[in-house]
């Protein structure tokens, strides 16, 4: 057989580790695996790709990013595109191909499959919102560093009795926030599953005043939506090849300390910690996990079941039609939310 494997979006920590679970296996067993430079780029004009042997599969099992490159390339909104990507898979005599990305390059995937391509996908995203799969490769790795810099700003935040509102990644759910918030013991966390006003944070503020803590830590998702912060569809910028826009520009956490300390009279810094958040070496749990929905990919390959995917339900490995996987956004739950609020 031959295999080509691309993944696009956003990088995340442990793409190489789900390249390598397919990528292994597969040349193991003799057959040609070709990566598929930049994402869906790599399939347009006259195709981009490489083959992938065991010696360029060693080794990167610990290394952040992606060795094939990344794009948002939306070979949907391209006009050919699709007849092109449909055009390079058969001049490249691919007998399966493996998406790895969140609901944009799924979303194509699922489209191929539809129309009869030998295609599989991977889920990856470190905002964790794809429907039905409980685990995105990259969500662990960016909850570890919005944790890790919330413990840090704890010490700084209580030396000069400060409030310090951190900005994080997630686009239109809170995923990051929440649980990034949560390990590190945010005193507030504003999400845009359940909206607050600028009242409401605040009250909040005045009653921990109030109570004897002289310091607060929040902790902001970039999709927030509050009066006086703007609309997300306001944001500043050029929507990218999937329509989104770039809501770091949208300033939400320098926007909202802003607000604070004119509303309070507190003392308030912002800490934006941006691609921070997707850069680096991968977890242990993001390589494992990427690892298993990498190789079930690979087993989904063998037995030739294409238009589905490897999803995490139950702790362990199922599968599920990539369409299902990009038919809406998995949201924070009621349950999480109350749960954090119970310790502010």
């Amino acid at each position: 057989m031959r295999i080509g494997i691309l993944t696009g979006g956003g990088d995340a920590p442990g793409l190489n580790a789900a390249i390598r679970a397919v990528g292994r296996p597969a040349v193991g067993a003799g057959h040609t695996v070709l990566g598929i430079r930049n994402g869906w780029a790599g399939l347009i004009g006259e195709g981009d790709y490489e083959e992938l042997n065991r010696r360029s599969l060693s080794g990167i099992l610990q290394i952040g990013g992606t060795i094939l490159g990344s794009s948002r390339t939306n070979p949907m909104k391209l006009e050919g595109g699709r007849e092109r990507v449909m055009a390079n898979i058969a001049r490249a005599q691919l007998d399966a191909l493996v998406a790895i990305g969140g609901d944009d390059t799924l979303s194509v995937a699922a489209w191929l499959a539809d129309h009869g391509v030998p295609v599989t996908g991977v889920p990856k995203t470190m905002d964790n919102d794809l429907s039905v799969t409980e685990y995105c490769i990259g969500f662990d790795t960016a909850v570890s560093i919005v944790t890790e810099a919330v413990d840090r700003l704890h010490t700084t935040a209580m030396s000069h009795h400060r409030v310090m509102v951190v900005e994080v990644m997630g686009r239109d759910t809170g995923w990051v926030a929440i649980m990034g918030g949560l390990a590190g013991g945010a005193d507030m966390i504003v999400i845009p599953e359940f909206p607050v006003s600028i009242d409401e944070v605040v009250e909040h503020l005045h009653q921990r005043r109030a109570g004897g803590s002289d310091f607060s830590i929040i902790v902001v998702s970039e999709g927030v939506e509050m009066e006086g912060m703007g609309r997300k569809e306001d944001a500043e910028g050029q929507r990218d090849a999937f329509g989104h826009v770039q809501l770091s520009r949208r300033g939400v956490g320098e926007r909202l300390a802003a607000l604070i300390e004119q509303r309070t009279g507190f003392e308030t810094r912002a800490s934006v910690l941006g691609h921070t958040q997707r850069g680096g070496t991968p977890t242990a749990y993001d390589r494992i996990w990427a690892t298993h929905v990498g190789y079930g990919a690979w087993g989904l390959i063998q037995k030739g079941d294409f238009g589905r995917m490897p999803v995490v339900r139950c702790g362990g490995v199922d599968v599920a039609p990539i369409r299902d996987v990009v038919a809406q956004q998995r949201r924070v739950p009621r349950e999480l939310y109350d749960l954090a609020t119970v310790f502010y």
